[in-house]
């Protein structure tokens, strides 16, 4: 074999590497972590509901339910990250030879409905989805991350035997599923379109017209940033297929614990990270510090997990998912994103999170869902707060792990 073909070897392999095959899910799990880490560093905190939340506002003032026009869709920060996330998916997936338009049969298009109002109203109760809610919540040492990781827990059971109860009861619109693929040369204009797009995005908040109300240097630091950072967090899940829910779905439906071991490895280096950046003060320690350590918390996090678990994904799932074209999906998105916004619309009208009062008198009971409880700030401290993530994020890994082995957590149909 020529000296050629052996590099040209080597550059497919690599391809096949980082662009078609699955990537393991510990490596995902890791990078993500990595990636969420930098985008701290970068801005602020990433997370999934505050795009889907500003996509349903701007439905809402389409039809004529709001006054005022949402936050522009192209300099909201949630927005922007959520638009590079599945611009990501969308560019892994084509590359991948992954995309295809998947339509469900007819019950998985209502149960999309029924999923995108219940995920709209958990993540409302729990300060966030899985990411703001949980992943990132806990990654930013705030106690509410916890207290929906329980309810996410029971949520999933719950979600798991309705799933059982529907297989073996509702027979109607299980048929007629429909799957348009397309060529391997149209995949690869489509990957192309969205590099350039990404790139011309995110050279855009350079230009007239991009940084109304905002000074320039900061739209183009941060929100440039952000897309990119934003597109590799979706490109590394959808390539890892990598989905939180699956963390506490899979262990008690087959008993396989690779997801949720992921995870737990995730956060607890996430957790690491941005203590360091909190620590020495690059950014403000109160990110992602949420009213909801309490009821609203755990509520939000049974409610959220059922709707995820008739959506086939969490926020960041739904996401990925939309980036490879799952039409479920797709409706899944507006309806998360339309109860979301009247929700959180309510809650903030009646002050329900207590914001004002935390934020200038540190009340940190003030909220109606919960406390306000930043772990580093009670006794545990720094070193105690990071402990205390470590121990949970071990023992999940070790319930998982026994579960796999056991099968004492698997849910029986």
């Amino acid at each position: 074999m020529s000296e050629g073909s052996e590099f040209g070897n080597a550059i497919k392999g690599l391809y096949n590497k980082l662009c078609r095959e699955e990537w393991d899910a510990m490596t995902t799990g890791m990078l993500i972590a990595f990636l969420s880490v930098i985008m701290l560093a970068w801005a602020r905190p990433w997370g999934a509901v505050g795009a889907i939340r500003n996509w349903g506002e701007w439905i809402l003032y389409g039809i004529g339910m709001l006054e005022d026009s949402p936050a522009n869709w192209l300099q909201h920060s949630g927005s922007v990250i959520g638009v590079g996330f599945v611009a990501g998916a969308f560019l892994s997936a084509n590359l991948g030879g992954d995309f295809a338009l998947r339509i469900p049969p007819a019950l998985e298009m209502i149960k999309a409905v029924v999923a995108g109002v219940f995920m709209g109203i958990g993540a409302a109760l729990a300060g966030g989805c899985n990411v703001g809610g949980f992943y990132n919540a806990i990654g930013n040492l705030s106690a509410h991350g916890f207290a929906m990781m329980f309810g996410l827990i029971i949520g999933a059971i719950i979600g798991l035997k309705y799933i059982y109860w529907e297989m073996e009861n509702i027979s109607w619109g299980s048929g007629g599923a429909k799957t348009i693929e397309f060529p391997g040369a149209v995949q690869a204009a489509f990957a192309l379109a969205a590099i350039a797009g990404l790139v011309w995005l995110a050279g855009s908040y350079g230009d007239e017209g991009m940084h109304v109300g905002m000074d320039r240097d900061d739209l183009i630091a941060t929100s440039s940033g952000m897309l990119l950072i934003a597109a590799g967090l979706g490109y590394a899940m959808q390539r890892g297929r990598w989905c939180m829910i699956q963390g506490f779905r899979e262990p008690h439906m087959t008993g396989d614990c690779k997801m949720a071991k992921s995870v737990a490895l995730s956060i607890f280096l996430l957790a690491v990270g941005i203590a360091v950046i909190k620590f020495t003060g690059l950014r403000d320690p109160m990110h992602y510090v949420r009213g909801t350590f309490g009821w609203g918390g755990f509520v939000g996090g049974i409610v959220f997990a059922f709707g995820a678990m008739l959506a086939g994904g969490c926020g960041t799932g739904t996401l990925w998912r939309v980036g490879e074209g799952q039409i479920k999906l797709w409706i899944v998105v507006p309806f998360f994103g339309i109860t979301n916004a009247l929700v959180s619309s309510y809650f903030d009208s009646m002050d329900f999170e207590g914001k004002e009062a935390w934020m200038e008198e540190g009340v940190t009971n003030a909220s109606k869902l919960g406390s306000y409880v930043y772990m580093p700030d009670t006794f545990l401290g720094y070193g105690g707060s990071l402990a205390l993530v470590g121990l949970a994020m071990a023992l999940w890994y070790v319930v998982a792990t026994w579960n796999q082995e056991s099968n004492k957590l698997v849910v029986e149909m």
